[in-house]
Order: C-alpha cells, then structure tokens, then sequence
C-alpha cells in the first residue's frame, strides 16, 4: 500500500516546493509597495531562487538513491521553514536575496522524485510517470494565481506567513507515509559522477532540457511582473494569464511522457523545438497581446511536451546512474530559468525592447532542432554498427573493385585472419582453389545482373584449414544505380556436410 501512495505523495511533495519556490516572483508586485528595489535589480530578486534551486538539484537527486525519497522530502520541507519565514519579515532588497536564494531549495525537490519513482515501475511506464510526477510544476501556477489573490485581502507578509502551515503539514505526512524500504543505491557520487560525464547523451539531454525547462521557468518568474509593465495589466490579471501559461505547460507534460513511451521520442522533440523556433520568432517582433499570447501559449506546450520527452530518456539512456544524471539534467533546466531573465533585463536596458532576446530563444531553439535531428541519425548509425559487431554470421565489405574496407568480429573468429591483416586485401585470399575459375564468373555475371548471390562455396582459414560456407554477396548502389561496394555474409556449414 505504502508503494502505491509513492507517486501521489511525491507529486503533491513537488506542488508544494514549486509553490514555495516561485513565492517571490508572484508578489513582486505587492512587495514593491513596501520594499523599495531598483528596476534594473528586479531580474535578479526573480532569478535568485533559481540558483539553489539549480544547483541543489544534484546532491539531491544522489541523496535520494543513497537516503530514499522520505527522508529527502521531509527534511527539505523543514529547512524550507527558515528563508519562507525570513522572507515574510523581509524589509529590504538584500532580504529578498538572501530569502530567496535559500528559496532555492523548493525548486530543487525536483530531481528527489525523478530519481525515485522509476524505482517502482517498469521501463516502458517510464515516461507517464515521470510525466504525472511532473504534473508538480502546477505549484507555480496555484501560487501565481491564488497568492496575489490573497494577498489583496491580508498582505503579501501573511500570505508567505500562510506556507509555513503547509511545510509542516507535508514534511509530517513524509515522515508517517513515506517509504521506509525504498531501495537504496550505495555508489559513491565520484563513481557515479565518473560513469556519467564522459556520456554524450547526458550533455545532449542537459542541453535540450535547458531550453524546454529553462523556458517554462524563465516565462513563470518573467510574466507576472511584464504583463503589468508591459502590457499594463492589473496584478490580478497578470497572475490569472501567468497562472494560464504554467497550467497549460504543465498539464502537458505527462500527455509528452505517454508520448514518448508510445512514439520515438526524438521525432517528438524535434517538434517541439521547432515550435519553440517558430514561437521565439513570433515574440521577437513584440507584438499586441493577442499575438503574444498565441506566442507564449506555443512555449508552453512546447515546453510541457519537450519537459515529458526528455525525462523518458534520462533513466533510458542512464538507467544506473539515475540519481546523479537526473540531478545534472535538472540542474541544466533550473539554470536554464535564471541566465534568460537576467538576459532579457539587460537587452531592455541597452535597446528599450525584448526582441532580440526572443530571437536568441529561437535560434538557440533551432540549433537544438539540428542537434536532435544529429543525434537521432548517430544512434541510428550506433545500431547498425551494434548488429554488425554482434551478428554471429561473418561479414564483409568491400568497395566497388572489390578491396576489403570493414570486416566483424565474426568474421576474425571464422577466418583466423585479424581486422588489421585483411583490411585492403581482396577476398580472394580466403579461396581454397576447389571451385575453378568458371565458378567465380558465373557467380559474378549473377550478382552484376540480379544484385546479388547465395551458394556454397569452399574457402580457406588463415591456418590453412579448409571449410564450407554458405556465402550471400549482395550489391550496393547508390541513386544513380552505380554499384559502391558489395557485402558478403557467410556462415560455416562444414559440420553440417561433415554430417550428412
């Protein structure tokens, strides 16, 4: 029973700390009335939170496999109490910083959930999960929404107040119903961060989930405060659109895990960031709030796609490294919320506008487009390498005139001749001289007229032994119908003849 309730404990556990962590980026506006914080620092009390948020992610997500899940969240929750606290009696912009950076730790939660719950389900479930777990970031949008709401009727101060009673009503129901036999991973992080790092998968995945996390972060701790200078719109309804924004991303976030357990996943993350592309592009020429919300709705669903997409691949690709290479991904996500509202600060400052940050969304959108596009053709290209190494039938490849380019390891322990020794060589080093010449031109008139020729055929190992085959010569050729290299596969039949 205990095992069951772990995917509705942790995802509620997720709701609460994104609730906890966006607190200050949702009151900014009720907290300027009292807190006097300079227009060119506003990016940075937004993007402080991020910080721990990004940075604990890694420790964390290890943690999680070394200590299990309960005892990661409780803990979490309670050390949570000191800066929400602090935050609620906050009366200068140093406050909010030091406040907010510890703020962090709600953010960070994060990767505890990813590392655990795949510990309860099997592969091909992989993606849903991650993906209802991931349903959490629906936190940023219940604060967003609810915490202005509130706030006009007891005070931006009371309100934070309010989060401690829900801190403590979490870390207790972690304590009482968290799993206390989750199964446990003892390698030391050096090991593990040793396993991973010379992973080229797990760079890629960093990079694509800072983009699609990195947006969905970025645009939830960006919005409420441009809706109302921007767009001069009342607070309350700068939350509401906000709150849309991050309900939309996160409700499709599972709907990108189902997908991704269904369909290749990267063909569906190819769409997505080309609609990030296409969105960032729409943005870029500021326009009315019509097409800008057009264009951050298309974020948002790219985002919440590309969001389940990727954490599908993660314990696919990196499956017993899971606590330290979720850790790192999601690090790259929550740093990819900090550097864009920073960013679009700064451009303001120099040009007055936020086009061209928006157009550096899409390009860096788009390249990631390309690098998906090369990563699905190099693991195609793997697989093919892959089922030639491991086929138990010997392979060869020459070129057109008939020189040896590739040869398997199958190949070696059938023929005795090493890949080095046969490389360049013609195949007519393996003949035993038992089929007269005539056998070999009929044998190539048929492959030049019909692609391709099977038969037996007696040939020689580098020993000097002699042995029967069943040789398939097949042709390649290019668009234009010219053969450019031919490949033969063959397997030893002597026994069978031996026993006939």
């Amino acid at each position: 029973m205990i095992r069951k309730l772990q995917l509705p404990l942790q995802t509620l556990n997720l709701i609460v700390g994104f609730m906890v962590w966006v607190i200050i980026s949702a009151l900014l506006p009720f907290i300027r009335e009292d807190i006097q914080i300079p227009a060119e620092r506003l990016a940075m009390v937004t993007a402080i939170p991020v910080v721990l948020g990004s940075i604990l992610r890694i420790p964390l997500g290890y943690y999680a496999n070394i200590l299990g899940a309960r005892i990661i969240f409780s803990a979490s929750f309670i050390l949570l109490l000191f800066p929400v606290f602090y935050i609620s009696v906050a009366s200068s912009y140093m406050d909010l910083i030091i406040g907010g950076l510890f703020l962090g730790i709600g953010g960070a939660v994060f990767s505890v959930g990813v590392t655990s719950l795949p510990k309860y389900y099997p592969k091909e479930k992989l993606g849903l999960v991650n993906g209802i777990y991931g349903i959490g970031n629906i936190g940023t949008a219940i604060t967003t929404f609810s915490a202005p709401l509130i706030a006009t009727q007891i005070g931006w101060s009371t309100t934070v107040k309010l989060y401690l009673v829900l801190l403590l009503i979490f870390a207790g129901l972690n304590i009482f119903l968290g799993d206390r036999h989750e199964t446990k991973v003892t390698t030391p992080i050096v090991e593990q961060i040793k396993a991973v790092y010379k992973n080229d998968k797990l760079w890629f995945l960093s990079i694509f989930y800072f983009i699609t996390f990195g947006s969905f972060v970025a645009f939830t701790v960006y919005l409420p405060n441009f809706l109302v200078s921007h767009f001069e719109l009342e607070k309350v309804d700068a939350g509401i659109r906000t709150a849309g924004f991050i309900a939309v991303a996160t409700f499709l976030r599972p709907i990108g895990g189902w997908l991704a357990d269904k369909l290749k996943p990267l063909f569906l993350l190819m769409g997505v960031f080309m609609g990030l592309t296409l969105a960032g592009i729409v943005l870029a020429f500021s326009p009315s709030i019509g097409l800008y919300t057009v264009g951050s709705l298309t974020i948002a669903m790219c985002a919440g796609l590309g969001n389940g997409i990727i954490f599908k691949l993660v314990p696919l690709y990196l499956n017993k490294q899971a606590g330290i290479a979720n850790g790192i991904v999601s690090m790259m996500g929550g740093l990819g919320g900090f550097f864009p509202p920073l960013m679009l600060a700064l451009i303001y400052s120099i040009t007055g506008q936020y086009s061209i940050g928006f157009m550096a969304l899409s390009q860096v959108s788009f390249a990631s487009f390309v690098l998906v596009i090369w990563l699905y053709y190099h693991e195609k290209l793997a697989l093919s390498s892959e089922v030639f190494r491991s086929t138990g039938q010997g392979i060869l490849v020459t070129d057109a005139s008939g020189k040896i380019n590739a040869v398997n390891p199958a190949f070696t322990q059938l023929t005795g001749y090493s890949e080095q020794e046969i490389i360049g060589q013609n195949p007519s080093v393996l003949q035993s001289g038992k089929q007269a010449q005539a056998f070999y031109e009929e044998m190539w008139k048929v492959i030049k007229q019909q692609g391709s020729w099977q038969g037996e055929i007696w040939n020689r190992r580098k020993s000097g032994e002699e042995y029967l085959e069943l040789l398939t010569i097949n042709a390649v050729k290019d668009a234009t119908g010219e053969v450019i290299r031919y490949v033969g596969t063959f397997s030893d039949i002597s026994f069978q003849r031996s026993g006939a």
